[in-house]
């Protein structure tokens, strides 16, 4: 494996020893801080203790960075391969100026998304943040398997991070809410986000097997994918 092989793997590598257990451990606070008012709702004295609900909400803010971090680290690699190769800087650097840009006021509005406390500031941190996203995956050298956005890495990370930003945008209104409307939207979608989950972790490890190494490539990508046929190599020195 040359060192391009080695940083590829940095996003799957942290997906797997961070992002996922983390989410298990979020899942976990989240059921025990609803058994724990359900519990109260009906009169029980409670055995979850208090603090359930407090580290649900710290450690969900994790997950969301985690997630989003996680999200750009991913598109960072194709994009900044595909600079380096076409030599972009030289040709396009206003191409370069601009996904640089994009990088920094995603991860600005992330920040600043965490520091709003109005309803409006949140929407906009959050749609700059989600805008931010969508915009550099949309640059050349991203693998998104458009002819299965459906089972897609690239497209069920995007929708999951999307998931995720909405929510930490909605959670003060979760606690001001006395109807409880919030915070079941919140519940649905976070249970849409879990099955997203299942779903990078399937695809993630497909492409895994899919996209070659880089001494590879030259060979791999005269493949006919449609039809699952490969070059001989007599055809191949032609």
């Amino acid at each position: 494996m040359e060192i391009s092989d080695f940083i590829a793997l940095i996003h799957p590598a942290i997906a797997v020893f961070f992002v996922f257990p983390l989410m298990g451990i979020v899942v976990n606070f989240a059921w025990s801080t609803r058994q724990r008012r359900l519990q109260t709702i009906a009169g029980v004295k409670s055995k979850i203790p208090p603090v359930s609900g407090a580290e649900h909400r710290r450690l969900g803010n994790w997950l969301t960075a985690a997630v989003v971090g996680i999200a750009l680290l991913g598109l960072l690699y194709p994009i900044g391969k595909n600079i380096v190769k076409k030599q972009l800087w030289n040709q396009a650097p206003i191409q370069v100026v601009f996904i640089l840009f994009m990088f920094v006021l995603t991860l600005a509005s992330l920040i600043c998304l965490y520091r709003a406390s109005t309803k409006l500031w949140r929407g906009i941190f959050a749609s700059l943040t989600g805008a931010g996203i969508i915009i550099l995956g949309c640059q050349e050298g991203v693998f998104r398997r458009d002819n299965e956005w459906f089972f897609s890495h690239y497209y069920i990370g995007v929708a999951t991070a999307m998931l995720m930003i909405f929510s930490l945008a909605i959670v003060p209104e979760i606690y001001r809410d006395k109807t409880h409307r919030w915070r079941i939207i919140h519940t649905i979608l976070n249970c849409i986000a879990i099955l997203l989950f299942i779903g990078q972790g399937m695809t993630g490890t497909r492409d895994l097997l899919e996209i070659p190494l880089s001494w590879q490539e030259s060979y791999i990508y005269k493949c006919d994918f449609v039809n699952k046929t490969c070059p001989t190599p007599l055809e191949t020195q032609k």
